[in-house]
């Protein structure tokens, strides 16, 4: 009989991801609302360790599947052995994040399991024994809820949608799995990794966002932006137009097709505010928008909104900030 909630963890740089984190906390909340526990796996190389933290995270087991093999992700042997959990733990839900892995894991799990999922959930909640999963539809025009009846309801969750759970330094069951490959070799192998480096604070994890669109009119005008994130101690995002435009990389681009964040602060200058964008940073705690269009659709999603050129607008701004100290 299903029970209990199961989550896939991620390890990055030995550490957990802020995405598993986010699932512990929502998969927490489900199990608490179903009165059943919170079950996390973890699959990789080198990964028992820091996957014990789970624990401490509120997960009251964790499954963990350590092999050499296992240490870059590889479908064809991460597949079988998250089968192998599932079908001896029978979870009622199993939940991934919506990362490179987890947009792949998720599906092809899906489909050796003749089992539906959701892909790309931005909340999730219960209502009986079901799993009620709600995903932007239509570009994002739209949400919309979908639910199944399968033996185990599964979701991918978009990275910031949930809030992420606190360290309690709680105490739970940790299960090693002894994994061992089988049968032929995997049609794919993975030499290595190559990090792409960066400078300053990453955008998907900046408290402080300072976003430019078309209206900003160029290269030049982000140089301004650059100013007021670094008085901010934030970061620079930019719109697709922006990106397209080849006036920011697009690395920084904020929306549905490029990175989801929620900072405790965005600001938005010269962006109009297509569904596009705003699905992106919709989950921002404080959006301020600085547009000369009082009609720009942004300003029915903001918090505060100056309507004004930007250009005249900001300096007055950052001269308050610089007041502040």
């Amino acid at each position: 009989m299903a029970k209990d909630i199961m989550i896939y963890g991620e390890v990055a740089n030995g550490q957990l991801t802020a995405t598993t984190k986010e699932l512990l906390g929502g998969g927490r909340l489900l199990a608490d609302a179903l009165g059943e526990e919170l079950v996390a796996v973890f699959i990789g190389g080198g990964i028992a360790g820091p996957a014990r933290e789970a624990c401490a995270f509120g997960a009251n087991k964790v499954f963990t599947v350590d092999h050499p093999t296992l240490g870059f992700y590889n479908a064809e042997l991460y597949v079988p052995a998250l089968k192998a959990v599932i079908e001896k733990e029978e979870p009622r839900f199993v939940l991934f994040g919506h990362t490179d892995t987890g947009a792949d894991l998720g599906p092809t799990l899906a489909f050796r399991l003749d089992m539906a999922i959701v892909t790309d959930c931005t909340d999730l909640s219960v209502d009986g024994k079901r799993l009620m999963m709600t995903k932007p539809v239509y570009g994002g025009v739209a949400t919309a809820i979908f639910t199944t009846d399968d033996a185990v309801q599964m979701a991918t969750v978009r990275p910031k949608s949930l809030s992420p759970a606190e360290r309690t330094d709680g105490e739970g069951a940790v299960m090693t799995i002894d994994f061992a490959p089988t049968g032929t070799a995997p049609r794919m192998t993975v030499l290595g990794k190559v990090a792409e480096e960066t400078e300053g604070i990453k955008l998907e994890d900046a408290e402080v966002i300072v976003s430019g669109g078309r209206g900003i009119g160029g290269p030049e005008g982000f140089k301004d932006l650059e100013e007021l994130a670094k008085l901010l101690k934030g970061t620079v995002g930019a719109s697709r137009v922006a990106c397209d435009s080849g006036w920011m990389p697009s690395t920084l681009q904020v929306g549905l097709t490029g990175t989801i964040v929620a900072p405790k602060l965005y600001i938005a200058l010269g962006i109009s505010g297509a569904s596009q964008h705003m699905t992106g940073c919709s989950h921002s705690k404080v959006i301020v928008a600085i547009n000369k269009d009082p009609n720009a659709p942004i300003f029915r999603e903001a918090h505060y909104g100056v309507v004004g050129d930007w250009k005249v607008v900001l300096p007055t701004f950052m001269k308050k900030v610089r007041a502040m100290g």
